[in-house]
């Protein structure tokens, strides 16, 4: 059957896939065919996303890619992929007058340093093969001003100007970046947010559709950016969030 969202025949390397959207790609993604090269930092909660794939020859390779020799050791064992999904992250809230640099080495490390980082080193050993995608997960929060959000939505900004810069020095190597600004999702991370359900309940109001989304509403997208379907598609900015950035 005619599919141009398959992805029969591609190796994809899925970072934060222990979880949340980084679980939900690697799960659709070997639906559609891929070979799945993930990581994580949690053994046990990334063997349980492993457990959960289609198909077969996927790869589970351990790393906390804030440590520069687990960081190396993924980038050595990870083979030649097709694409790249940066799903790892945390979130992070704090008021301006009581940030500290601490704040700022541990949110950037995560959130900004390593998947930079990972993605420079991949390209420069040319493990991404010619007419590849790099989907950079970045945020709403990049473009929206939430108060005591402000690291977050730095990091995650940061995130949305390397796609672009980068989208344009690989087109010459045909390969394709673009990047994701999910809204709030249904996620572990969500759910450790510090604050009550009444106030989630209150916050979903502020949302058009008046939900939060789910994972693989994320993991669809992404999917679309790693295919073929996405071939003339480079340097773009996906907005997933509900309508949530029209108000």
């Amino acid at each position: 059957m005619y599919n141009p969202y398959s992805l029969e025949g591609k190796t994809i390397l899925i970072t934060g896939a222990s979880s949340g959207i980084g679980r939900a790609t690697a799960i659709e993604c070997s639906k559609l065919g891929a070979r799945c090269i993930i990581t994580a930092r949690n053994q046990e909660r990334l063997q349980q996303t492993l457990n959960q794939l289609e198909g077969d020859g996927h790869i589970q390779i351990f790393a906390d890619l804030t440590k520069k020799d687990e960081l190396e050791n993924l980038i050595n064992q990870t083979p030649k992929i097709d694409g790249l999904v940066n799903s790892a992250g945390i979130v992070y809230s704090k008021p301006i007058t009581f940030i500290k640099q601490d704040d700022l080495d541990k949110i950037f490390s995560i959130n900004t340093y390593a998947p930079i980082i990972l993605t420079k080193s991949l390209i420069k050993q040319k493990k991404i093969n010619k007419r590849g995608s790099i989907v950079i997960i970045s945020s709403i929060a990049s473009d929206t001003q939430t108060p005591g959000n402000t690291i977050y939505g730095m990091a995650k900004s940061a995130l949305a100007c390397f796609t672009r810069y980068c989208a344009l020095e690989l087109a010459q190597n045909k390969i394709r970046v673009n990047s994701i600004h999910p809204g709030m999702i249904n996620t572990e991370m969500t759910a450790n947010i510090c604050i009550s359900k009444e106030e989630i309940e209150i916050d979903k109001n502020t949302y058009p559709l008046k939900r939060y989304g789910e994972p693989q509403e994320i993991a669809w997208a992404i999917i679309y950016l790693l295919s073929d379907a996405s071939s003339f598609v480079t340097g773009s900015k996906l907005t997933i969030d509900g309508g949530k950035s029209l108000i």
